[in-house]
């Protein structure tokens, strides 16, 4: 008898739990209040996280999408406060990056570094642009806790939200919704995105304008990704390499001493210049290259990247980044160094290889950054869910046709003189290189008559230059002044 009341028991525990759907509400709010020390003056904010539909055509909804906002308290004018749009990339990325670890009020536990700690968690960010500017933080389709609707199967529209143009579109009439909700019509806008979401942003920034009717102050490009030279390949996407070359390697003690002796910002334009005047020019010839002129390249390029000449000469000048990754370091204590932070050191199985076994960097950020997510929003922004939070969702396959977006951002800077750009970059990403990212600026304009509203910062950190907490002060500081130098303070939007 005993024994049967306590399956009884059991079943009537476990029942109703495994009765129920694990799904978020499609259109809810929790709003919770809270304290910070920016700069050393302590305000107090408003955090409120939440889903928000997005509809067809129709007006039925076909996905959840996930956000966090945060609000100064004690604002008189919200209209002349501006308004920061967050995104992160992937495609496919949570927003957890920059809003654990960049701009948000709150940031993770980690060494000044930007290596995992326990126990994990949150601490106070003392150097958030939330003193200066509101922020909302959005999760896309499939990412964090957003989801489709349906969430899988034949009904779900992929053409809808996974490829670039589908991405931007629906995003931008999300964002109508969001500013309409929270009545921020007025106030100046900004939109950052880092990596993915640089050709987000980038995107956003047109549609925004044309379909939104919605003008921004700014686009923040974090690291960005340029398809357009990624995807393309030839002699300028491998020539770009060489500059991140030669920061990791100047990083990790690897270069010869001319210059391993200087400092890294005397450096690098050393490799920049080799790199436009010479090696672009130089990869172009390809097979027709000149012996001679074949053997002074990869001396060079060996000079500049810490490699070996014979191994760059066996890639036919071009060599790929995953072999820097794996070799750079081959006879410097055998480690590997990360794709998208190199400061990060890996172990494989075997040093022979042309690529590394994994990534050491995203290793490491998983390691910190899903527990501290998790932790947060549930118990400090009380929001409570049995959905998973996606740090990586399913969104592929991706559509990548049709990618006009680096041109979107010219036609919109043209059409709004407000709008501005800054771009962010860390010397040791080696997946969106810094220098990819300076050439990405370069070519927006190519007339060159807006190359005043355009700026440049690179950091001594890789892809997530925050996570070094010299540049997560460093960063932020850039976007505040940033931020206070675009607002406009009365002046007309006019040439």
């Amino acid at each position: 008898m005993k024994r049967i009341l306590i399956i009884f028991y059991a079943l009537l525990c476990t029942g109703p739990v495994s009765s129920q759907n694990r799904k978020l509400p499609i259109d809810t709010t929790v709003t919770t209040q809270h304290n910070v020390t920016v700069n050393g003056t302590s305000f107090n904010y408003t955090a409120t996280t939440g889903t928000q539909p997005v509809w067809d055509e129709m007006g039925k909804p076909i996905a959840s999408l996930h956000y966090t906002y945060y609000t100064r308290n004690g604002v008189k004018n919200r209209a002349e406060r501006p308004l920061l749009i967050s995104f992160n990339g992937g495609p496919g990325s949570g927003s957890v990056w920059m809003h654990l670890a960049y701009t948000g009020p709150r940031v993770l536990k980690i060494d000044d570094e930007g290596y995992p700690i326990q126990p994990y968690g949150v601490k106070q960010n003392p150097f958030s642009v939330l003193d200066v500017t509101d922020i909302v933080y959005v999760n896309p389709a499939n990412t964090g806790y957003s989801r489709t609707i349906p969430e899988m199967g034949d009904e779900v529209d992929r053409d809808m939200f996974f490829g670039i143009n589908a991405d931007i579109k629906y995003l931008s009439d999300w964002l109508n919704t969001f500013v309409t909700r929270n009545n921020r019509w007025r106030s100046p806008k900004y939109i950052i995105g880092e990596s993915y979401g640089g050709t987000r942003v980038m995107g956003l920034s047109l549609a925004l304008q044309n379909q939104q009717w919605m003008y921004l102050n700014g686009v923040i490009m974090v690291s960005p990704a340029d398809y357009k030279v990624i995807r393309v390949g030839g002699p300028v996407s491998s020539a770009l390499n060489l500059p991140y070359y030669t920061a990791s390697a100047w990083h990790h003690k690897a270069l010869p001493p001319a210059l391993q002796n200087k400092d890294l910002l005397e450096v690098l334009p050393e490799s920049e210049e080799y790199t436009i005047n010479t090696l672009i020019p130089a990869l172009a010839k390809g097979g027709f290259m000149a012996t001679a002129e074949r053997t002074e390249v990869a001396k060079k390029m060996a000079y500049y990247s810490g490699l070996k000449e014979k191994d760059i000469l066996d890639h036919n000048l071009v060599v790929p980044t995953r072999f820097f990754w794996k070799n750079v370091l081959k006879d410097k204590g055998g480690y590997t160094v990360g794709r998208l932070d190199s400061r990060y050191k890996g172990i494989d199985k075997q040093l022979f290889g042309e690529r590394p076994d994994y990534n050491s960097e995203i290793t490491s950020w998983l390691h910190s950054f899903t527990p501290a997510i998790n932790y947060y929003l549930q118990e400090e922004l009380q929001f409570k869910t049995d959905v998973k939070y996606n740090m990586f969702g399913p969104v592929r396959p991706w559509n990548n046709e049709d990618d006009n977006t680096r041109d979107n951002l010219r036609q919109a800077m043209a059409q709004n003189p407000y709008l501005n750009v800054l771009v962010q970059s860390g010397y040791y990403d080696g997946a969106t290189t810094y220098f990819n990212a300076k050439y990405t600026m370069w070519q927006i304009d190519p007339s060159g008559r807006m190359k005043d509203r355009f700026e440049f910062k690179g950091y001594r950190s890789g892809h997530m230059m925050y996570l070094r907490r010299e540049d997560l002060k460093k960063a932020n500081d850039d976007l505040r002044a940033f931020i206070v130098r675009t607002m406009t303070d009365g002046k007309s939007a006019k040439y």
